[in-house]
């Protein structure tokens, strides 16, 4: 068994040293990158972030008093004006999305009602809003937006039965039948052959976890197998080699696919067994006061998650004091 006591254990460290001393109030970076860019001070993903890892690992704050600091402390990067929370490395969108879902953990919702998406609320804007997005050329960033318009106007309560229903009636017929990647049509043949199918996979995870919470099926469970099978065994991208959120992209989409069919069960069992020795290794293998990807809480929970979702995937494998609790099983959106 894989023992992840000690890596928790530093996890849950590495939280409370970005805490700026106050109930709910974090720093995303301890560390400034070369370019002098980063903001070192409280931070929308810092304090969505900490939230999410304190959840993960079993170390959620549980006192009413503290929750309610919390609620205002994510709530408070709310702009007033148009119910958006921004933050400089990612759409607004997401950044809006990530911080609803880190407030749903407290049971709550945003302050504000979201007026800057109101437009894309409605019903007859769901395909026009699908169809504009970067499918073919930047597929893994144009989910941020995709997957995280729903998730934000889902958790906030601001979009009707025949919003969800075209949403993803649009994706059941879009999702490609030979890759189980969203969209059909978008993953252009290289020169020489082969595709560069990871930035698809990436993007397709984050439907994924919609379709997911929303119980809905993914279209083509068996291709989605083959894809993340090829994926990891002709080395297609590089897992295992940086804190992030590529690994559980991987791990997601191939555990949730084989949920759903007996397509290749026993060879993505095993990929799946392999991956979690490799994994785990690579994590521990870190210096927490040097890595940058363990420095950044947004990173550091996305390797998190990917852990929390290989327990899940590999009963018996990896142990830990507490079972990991992975996010998307509560709501959509990492």
């Amino acid at each position: 068994m894989l023992d992840l006591r000690d890596f928790i254990r530093e996890v849950e460290g590495l939280v409370a040293s970005h805490s700026l001393g106050s109930s709910g109030a974090y720093r995303r970076w301890l560390r400034q990158d070369a370019s002098g860019g980063r903001d070192l001070g409280r931070n929308p993903y810092g304090c969505a972030d900490a939230a999410n890892l304190l959840y993960t690992i079993g170390r959620f704050p549980s006192g009413e008093a503290e929750r309610r600091h919390w609620i205002d402390a994510i709530g408070s990067f709310q702009d007033p004006s148009d119910g958006l929370f921004r933050e400089a490395t990612h759409h607004e969108i997401h950044t809006t999305a990530h911080c609803i879902a880190a407030l749903e953990l407290f049971d709550a919702k945003p302050a504000h009602r979201l007026s800057g998406l109101a437009a894309l609320a409605r019903p007859d804007a769901v395909e026009p809003f699908l169809e504009s997005l970067d499918w073919a050329g930047n597929p893994w960033l144009a989910s941020h937006r995709g997957a995280g318009l729903y998730a934000a106007l889902h958790l906030a309560g601001e979009i009707d039965d025949e919003w969800e229903d075209r949403y993803f009636a649009w994706l059941a017929r879009e999702c490609d039948r030979e890759t189980g990647c969203w969209r059909r049509g978008a993953v252009a043949p290289l020169p020489g052959g082969g595709k560069a199918i990871f930035p698809h996979l990436a993007g397709t995870f984050h439907y994924l976890f919609d379709h997911e919470h929303a119980r809905r099926p993914h279209p083509h469970p068996e291709a989605l197998i083959d894809t993340c099978l090829e994926v990891l065994e002709q080395g297609l991208f590089p897992l295992a080699h940086f804190v992030g959120f590529a690994d559980v992209d991987w791990i997601y989409c191939i555990h949730r696919a084989r949920r759903q069919t007996s397509h290749r069960f026993a060879e993505a069992t095993r990929a799946l067994e392999a991956f979690a020795e490799r994994y785990v290794g690579f994590l521990l293998g870190l210096d927490p006061a040097t890595d940058a990807g363990l420095d950044d809480l947004h990173s550091l929970f996305g390797a998190v998650c990917a852990l929390a979702e290989l327990q899940a995937a590999c009963p018996g494998r990896l142990r830990t004091e507490r079972p990991l609790r992975l996010v998307l099983d509560r709501r959509p959106f990492i």
